[in-house]
This record gives structure tokens, C-alpha cells and sequence, in this order.
């Protein structure tokens, strides 16, 4: 068995009380169809700061203008297991695009109060954790 991996999750915002959130696209890892928000694998001697600025470039095609850590999730799912450090992440909502459609099919900017349906299982944790 192996051990637990480490992902970067990000929570990225307007600055102005917005989320953005990606709906997954039909070939996703998992839950496809589902809103979340970005994730990434640490890679071997990335800092945090660089893996969320690598994957929010990969995933948005945005440049991550702050990044605040928001706290640690243990994510035990059925055949894996996360360790993930979650951010808040602003970015620039006019440079925001889909940088990666086979996982994403749609990007779109909510309050909190205003969420998309269906959401991934992980988004509620990560969101109470990241306000």
C-alpha cells in the first residue's frame, strides 16, 4: 500500500466576494459533472506557493496575484488518500479560461451564497475551510 499524497487545492477569488469553480468535464479523475474548485499534485522539491501558481496557470491559464494558505485537509476517499494544503488564491477574472478541457468543461464565478448544484463531495470542506 502506499502512503498518502500531497495536493495543493485552491480556492480562487475575485477579490470581491467571488469563487470561481470549474465543472468537471466527462473524462475528469472523478465525479465528473460536478462543480469544484482547482487541485494539483505537489511535484518532488516544489514549494507550495510554486506548485498553486504551476497548476493555477495549467488549470485557469490565470497568474495567481495572492496566495494566502487557508489550512490542511486529510482527504481519505475509497483507494486514496490525500494530504491537501488548501489556498485562497486571487486572480484576475478577465484572464480566467479553461487551460485544460479534458477535465473542465465550464468555468463560471459564484457568490457563497449562490453555489452551483451538483457540487464535487470535496468542495463544501474545502470552501468552510478556505472562508
Amino acid at each position: 500500500m502506499n502512503g498518502p499524497s500531497v495536493s495543493v487545492v485552491f480556492v480562487c477569488h475575485d477579490g470581491a466576494g467571488r469563487v470561481l469553480l470549474a465543472r468537471r468535464a466527462a473524462g475528469a479523475r472523478d465525479e465528473p459533472g460536478t462543480w469544484d474548485c482547482g487541485a494539483g499534485a505537489l511535484e518532488f522539491g516544489e514549494t507550495f506557493e510554486a506548485a498553486v501558481a504551476r497548476e493555477v496557470r495549467e488549470e485557469y491559464r490565470a497568474e495567481a496575484l495572492e496566495v494566502e494558505t487557508a489550512g490542511v485537509r486529510n482527504v481519505l476517499r475509497p483507494g486514496s488518500h490525500w494530504v491537501a494544503v488548501v489556498f485562497r488564491v486571487r486572480v484576475d477574472p478577465a484572464a480566467v479560461a479553461i487551460g485544460e478541457p479534458h477535465k473542465f468543461d465550464r468555468l463560471d464565478w459564484f457568490t457563497p451564497d449562490a453555489l452551483p448544484t451538483p457540487q464535487h463531495s470535496q468542495l463544501a470542506p474545502t470552501l468552510a475551510l478556505a472562508r
